[in-house]
């Protein structure tokens, strides 16, 4: 498996922006309803437990005393959790940016009360990307010194790259 790729992760979120702020823009923002608390709730939610998570992986595996080993199933399982996680942050991040750049662009009455939900939701968003790279890295395997690589290893091997 590949890293996620920060532009991917980039061109999600303005691809996201950009179609928000389009049917924003083009619907009458009165008639929606008032943005609701709960996605913000459950994307910080994600984030600290994905955070947990790289914590936890990220000194299982370097083997620190008092850590039991790590599953490498659960490691698995955990990269997918990260790759899935980091791009659904990255288009609600999308989201939620074309609609508080909206609503500080619209000053009715309506769009001043949205706008801590939308500005907490983007950055609830950020915070699950962030978390969901950083679980992504804690599952890598530390590279190995140049005395613990087995003999038969391709590093191992001069005149081989």
């Amino acid at each position: 498996m590949e890293p996620t790729r920060i532009s991917a992760l980039v061109m999600a979120a303005l691809g996201t922006a950009a179609v928000v702020w389009l049917l924003i823009s083009s619907l009458y923002y009165r008639a929606l309803p008032p943005l609701p608390w709960l996605p913000v709730v459950i994307l910080a939610g994600l984030a600290v437990l994905e955070g947990y998570a790289a914590a936890n992986t990220r000194s299982r595996i370097a083997g620190r005393p008092g850590r039991e080993p790590v599953d490498p199933l659960l490691v698995a399982r955990f990269v997918v959790l990260a790759k899935a996680s980091a791009l659904a942050g990255a288009i609600f991040a999308g989201g939620y940016a074309g609609v508080t750049g909206w609503l500080f662009i619209e000053q009715t009455n309506a769009a001043v009360n949205d706008r801590p939900a939308a500005g907490a939701g983007l950055l609830a968003s950020v915070a699950l990307v962030v978390a969901a790279l950083w679980l992504e890295r804690s599952c890598r395997v530390p590279e190995e010194s140049g005395d613990e690589r087995e003999p038969g290893s391709r590093e191992g091997r001069p005149g081989r790259h």
